[in-house]
């Protein structure tokens, strides 16, 4: 059994402790703590108990019973026999259980037994004192002296729980006490569950006179926040558990303790369906209500949450002062929360046993009540929402589709666009349940087609691609031209730039395309080719865009694109400023006439420029953050907005800002971006873990990368995909596959990228890998690969020639970059070749690649023997860059190097947080240490999209998105298509279309696999 902790209650505990200082000032205090049932009434009062009896207190703690005033002072006769069964001890009187010294003052052999006495006595005053209301006086005098004789001087904790069914006799006597009557220095701890304390209840009337005097203190309890939610369900489990099943935990129990323990036990268990225990509560709870207040409760259960007054109303048909009654009982029972917007369970999980519990046909009744109630209403929120879900569950198709439809059209309006997805595949379901005369009345095709597009918006570019496909998506409302467009724009979201290129040049070199038709394709071919680092043919396919775009009646969006696209491709090639300006132009056309994805696009292109060829990087990041605030409001968060977050991420890499990276990176994954939005945030996030050195989550991410780009992903993406694996490799202690990696680049390349951005730091990656074979002796260099790494630097000079002169910048860095390896190569590292280096990237204000540069620097000048002071200072100046990023291998590195070079680095005070533990690479007896690598490089042109990760770092599920871990989590624990669906609120048909994507994507065919899979990633991760 697992020793559960207090959590959460430090506050609450503090007051209670604190409540002793009240006693020494005024004789007698009183804290009642007040909640739900279940919100840790009793745990917080046993610890609080423990500790007030260490301090040397007396400690009487006993619980009320729920019959009535049949056992007067019951509470108090409990705490007087346990009391009596604890050991005695002469130093104190008495010992808590156990006989742990409660260190209070020494007291006589004599006082102990004194006051086992006066234990023992008023026991049996209370046993053998017939009570009747004309005694009263007499008996609570006896008892204040019984109770003083107890404390022996001491301060004495009356402890009493379930006080809402405090007898007569109890309460008088806490009054009496609490007055200052009994003539004992006395702390009263009450514990009183809320919803049974109602109205006219006799201790709600002494809570309400004692709560005037100044020594007494009432605390409402309030449930744990999210956080302490999930401490709580980790603690009970024994482990942490995914993210799936904490949010299940948390949603439904509100933060409720006892329900967190509960739930916790059972998703620990491999349970999501609720324990016996929840249901039975529940059903007491429920069952013990009115039958007004019970059909309330009951029709909230049957209606989506919250319910306003006026619909319940027209839905349970009561007069309105009865139905008042019957949810303020059901309120003040705190089965129900009334708010602003109408009712809902204080508790999910109440709607959880109670919506099941309903006959077919009383389920049926409620929805079809609802669905002509709210067609009485006027519009509201979510109101066409709504009555899609009661028709469907009242069995009208066919209004259940118009109500969905409508339901789509306004989410869109929204911006709500996986609200809208939703929707839209409920439109589908419902519409192949329909009979030839009500399938008259909609287009299927347009269906099909305005699904894919909310899914295409919302991230799901799989399913958008796939719900083009069908047959039935074809036809009405599209032409051939604009189906390709759309089928490209999908293909290259999913990573798959090859193919997508091949649709959109079907549709410029077909002659059934209309002037928009060549607009549109110009437009995101142009912004293709720009991904692909194709900059040239970008820039003439942009223009052409432009000259079209001007002649057509609703030019907005391919102005928008064509004029950002040429701006980049302009900046890129010869003139940054006038590039810069078109770009700006582009986004200021996007915020006067554009959409909400014009708009995102322009900010994208423009935070990618400057923060890329630009080398602008706070100027970008400045961008990045403002653009994906402005996305996230228009619905776009998860696509465009983890896009300009990635942007902001790389961004700051390079500004070594590597602590703020991370935290963006954090920010953008909760997102959940999918398909090849996936990928360029696991390339940021591999960047900095490489540079921490946490090499094994690396390769984690290096892993779940590959796996995103299987179906066959561009060089925009490959290229730095090979070079961080290059790098890792290196750290590893494997040059072999550094130099493997290295290669695959450069094939790549040479056919399917000339972008010098992404192919500079892949050479300098395998120039050092052919200085580390040689250095660590772990392989001779290689003559053939070196001579190609040389051609293809001398090739990137001269391409870069007429580049604009940031490009050249960093393309100049890099090419001294991969002279000083040379000259490492030949064992005669230059001292002057890294200097240069240093110089350029510390002009262009990135301090990894300068301190590196600096690193080896003074590696060269100790080599010479000669110049041992200059090498000692350049050293200290890479190890406090190295320090400041908080680059453990780097750190380690120079430390290495100092040791063995007999000097001083004069280190700074280095935090946890600056100094993550490092992996070091086997075979460290070479004379020089390896290198770090974070891939520099990596910011690439637009159309970056951003990776979602699996939760708990599982590499198998990092492909799923949010909706198919939740739908996976289901089908783990045993549920059927139409159970899954009941708990999401989606259709059976989307369930199995999401079941179908997860086995498609785990490369797997059965739910037996799937299962197998998800409690692997549990168990490991």
């Amino acid at each position: 059994m697992v020793d559960v902790p207090l959590i959460g209650r430090a506050r609450d505990l503090t007051v209670l402790r604190e409540a002793l200082d009240e006693v020494e000032r005024r004789d007698s205090a009183a804290v009642f703590l007040l909640g739900d049932s279940g919100v840790g009434k009793t745990r917080l009062l046993a610890a609080a108990t423990d500790q007030l009896r260490a301090t040397g207190a007396v400690v009487l703690s006993g619980a009320c019973l729920d019959i009535g005033d049949a056992s007067p002072l019951h509470p108090l006769r409990q705490a007087l026999r346990r009391h009596a069964a604890e050991p005695v001890r002469a130093d104190t009187g008495r010992a808590e259980p156990g006989g742990a010294d409660t260190g209070g003052a020494e007291t006589s052999v004599a006082a102990a037994v004194a006051a086992s006495a006066a234990v023992h006595e008023l026991m049996e005053i209370l046993d053998g004192t017939a009570i009747s209301p004309d005694g009263a006086g007499a008996l609570l005098e006896r008892v204040s002296r019984g109770l003083a004789a107890v404390a022996g001087g001491r301060v004495l904790v009356l402890a009493v729980d379930d006080l809402q069914w405090a007898d007569r006799s109890t309460r008088q006597l806490l009054l009496y006490l609490l007055a200052g009557l009994g003539g004992v220095r006395l702390l009263v701890l009450g514990a009183v569950r809320t919803e049974t304390v109602l109205g006219t209840d006799p201790l709600r009337q002494m809570l309400s006179e004692l709560r005037r005097l100044r020594s007494v203190r009432v605390l409402e309890l309030s449930p744990l926040d999210r956080a302490e939610t999930e401490a709580l369900a980790t603690a009970v489990a024994g482990r942490p558990l995914d993210p799936v099943a904490l949010e299940l935990v948390w949603v439904r129990s509100g933060g409720n303790p006892f329900f967190v323990e509960e739930l916790a036990r059972g998703a620990r268990d491999g349970r999501v369906e609720l324990s016996d225990t929840l249901r039975e509560m529940v059903f007491a709870r429920v069952g013990a209500l009115p039958e007004p207040a019970r059909r309330v409760v009951t029709a909230v259960a049957a209606a989506v949450e919250p319910v306003e007054h006026e619909l319940l109303a027209r839905v349970v048909n009561l007069p309105e002062d009865p139905l008042i009654g019957a949810a303020r009982t059901a309120v003040d029972k705190r089965i129900l929360v009334a708010g602003e917007d109408g009712y809902r369970f204080r508790h999910r999980l109440i709607k959880e046993v109670l919506e099941p519990g309903l006959l077919p046909g009383e389920r049926a009744g409620w929805h079809r009540r609802y669905a002509e109630a709210l067609s009485d209403l006027p519009g509201g929120q979510m109101r066409n929402a709504r009555l899609a879900h009661h028709w469907r569950m009242a069995g009208e198709r066919i209004r259940a589709l118009r109500a969905a439809v409508a339901a789509a059209e306004e989410a869109e309006r929204l911006h709500g666009f996986a609200e809208a997805f939703d929707h839209w595949a409920d439109a589908l379901e419902l519409a192949d349940g329909l009979n030839t005369t009500d399938r008259a009345e909609i287009t299927v095709a347009s269906l099909y087609q305005r699904a894919a597009e909310a899914a295409h918006r919302c991230g799901e570019h799989e399913q958008a691609l796939a719900l083009l496909g069908r047959p039935e998506a074809s036809g009405s409302g599209i032409s051939p031209s604009r189906l390709h467009i759309r089928v490209a724009r999908y293909l290259a979201a999913l990573g798959r730039p090859t193919e997508a290129e091949v649709e959109y040049e079907r549709v410029l070199a077909g002659d059934q395309r209309t002037a928009q038709d060549t607009a549109i394709a110009a437009a995101h071919s142009a912004e293709l080719l720009l991904q692909l680092g194709r900059y040239a043919e970008a820039g003439r396919r942009a223009a052409r865009a432009l000259e079209v775009a001007r002649s057509i009646d609703d030019p907005a969006s391919s102005l928008v694109l064509a004029g950002a696209v040429l701006g980049f491709s302009q900046a890129y090639l010869d003139d940054p400023a006038a590039g810069l300006a078109t770009v700006r132009e582009a986004l200021a056309t996007a915020e006067r006439l554009g959409g909400p994805v014009d708009i995102a696009r322009a900010y994208l292109h423009l935070a990618e420029l400057l923060t890329g060829p630009l080398n602008e990087l706070e100027d970008g990041v400045e961008v990045a953050r403002r653009g994906a605030d402005y996305v996230e409001r228009l619905g776009l968060g998860r696509t465009y907005g983890s896009r300009l977050l990635a942007v902001a991420s790389n961004g700051l890499f390079r500004l070594g800002e590597w602590s703020e990276a991370e935290n963006i990176i954090t920010t953008a994954l909760r997102h959940r971006p999918a398909g090849a939005e996936a990928v360029e945030l696991l390339l940021a996030r591999c960047r900095i873990r490489v540079g921490r050195g946490d090499l094994d989550a690396a390769e984690r991410d290096l892993e779940a990368t590959d796996t995103l780009l299987a179906a066959g992903g561009g060089a925009r993406h490959v290229l730095p995909l090979l070079t961080l694996r290059a790098g890792l490799m290196m750290w590893r202690g494997r040059p072999d596959q550094a130099r493997e990696a290295v290669r695959q680049g450069l094939d790549l390349a040479e056919s399917r990228s000339d972008d010098v951005w992404l192919q500079a730091p892949l050479v300098w990656h395998g120039l050092r890998a052919e200085a580390e074979a040689r250095s660590t002796g772990a392989a001779a260099p290689d003559p053939d690969a070196i001579r190609r790494l040389r051609l293809v630097a001398e090739r990137i000079s001269s391409d870069s020639a007429p580049a604009a002169k940031p490009v050249r910048e960093t393309v100049i860095g890099y090419r001294e970059l991969c002279a000083a390896e040379i000259s490492r190569v030949e064992g005669r590292s230059e001292p002057a070749a890294w200097e240069r280096a240093a110089a350029v990237w510390e002009r262009n204000n990135h301090p990894y690649p300068a301190a590196y540069a600096r690193l080896r620097q003074a590696e060269a000048l100790f080599g010479q023997r000669t110049r041992n002071a200059e090498a000692a200072r350049v050293l200290r100046d890479a190890y406090r860059t190295a320090v400041r990023l908080g680059a453990g291998p780097f750190i380690e590195e120079i430390r290495q190097l100092a040791d063995r070079a007999r000097t001083s680095l004069d280190e700074p005070a280095v935090s946890p947080t600056q100094r993550p533990p490092t992996q070091q690479p086997p075979n460290t007896q070479a004379t020089e240490t390896r290198p770090p690598s974070p891939e520099h490089a990596g910011t690439q042109p637009a159309g970056t999209q951003p990776s979602r990760t699996q939760p708990a770092g599982t590499g198998e599920l990092a492909g799923l998105t949010e909706r198919e871990l939740q739908v996976l989590a289901r089908v783990a624990a045993g549920d059927t298509n139409r159970e899954i669906g009941e708990q999401l609120y989606i259709s059976p048909r989307t369930v199995g279309v999401h079941i179908s994507h997860i086995l498609d994507k785990l490369g797997i065919r059965s739910r037996v696999q799937a299962t197998a899979i998800y409690e692997r990633s549990r168990r490991g991760h």
